[in-house]
């Protein structure tokens, strides 16, 4: 049953234009929620995924270092055979790098090539879900940190990676508290000014 009451509806604007408000703040928001949450899930994603393709690469690299993976060098009968058998002149020969580059192959360590193993096991990509649920976001989440404890492990027992980052914080001055910019010293001035096109 209506009011009867003429002034009602005014009394009642605030609450009104708050309702309508909220409802077009809702709707509007949760298509840009939308938009916005697929756009961030992406980017985390690519950025999760490239960084295990990166780590499962450097587990490939190490593997194919490993003495017991390296090839037995025969460079000097094949280079001789080569020019033979593909009809190349020795003008051309010289172009070519006679010898391909090579990493140099890892010390003989069973805990290291167990390390190796496990970090390309851990990064396996048929074994990676790409599902959006909580549980596989966990499983990658812990098996990617997994991975990157391992890296640190076999970059110190082959003495690579680790020393490059530390070095940089290692000659580092410690930071005073209540530092200020008075007391770090006189900047020098510039002795010429260079005014160039901007």
């Amino acid at each position: 049953m209506p009011s009867d009451d003429l002034f009602d509806d005014i009394l009642n604007l605030e609450e009104q234009y708050y309702k309508e408000g909220y409802d077009e703040g809702y709707k509007d928001g949760a298509e840009a929620g939308r938009i916005e949450g697929r756009s961030v899930g992406l980017k985390t994603g690519f950025e999760k995924f490239l960084e295990a393709g990166r780590l499962q690469g450097k587990a490939i690299v190490w593997q194919s270092r490993l003495p017991n993976q390296q090839e037995p060098s025969t460079l000097n009968s094949s280079s001789q055979q080569e020019p033979a058998q593909t009809g190349l002149s020795s003008s051309s020969q010289d172009e070519k790098d006679p010898e391909p580059k090579r990493l140099p192959p890892l010390t003989s360590n069973p805990r290291l090539e167990k390390n190796i193993t496990m970090l390309y096991g851990i990064l396996e990509p048929g074994t990676l879900s790409t599902k959006n649920d909580d549980e596989s976001v966990n499983d990658f989440d812990s098996r990617l940190k997994g991975a990157q404890s391992r890296v640190k492990m076999i970059e110190r027992a082959i003495g690579e990676g680790a020393g490059d980052k530390g070095s940089a914080t290692r000659n580092r001055q410690p930071v005073q508290k209540n530092e200020n910019i008075e007391d770090i010293g006189r900047i020098p001035q510039r002795t010429e000014v260079v005014m160039g096109n901007i």
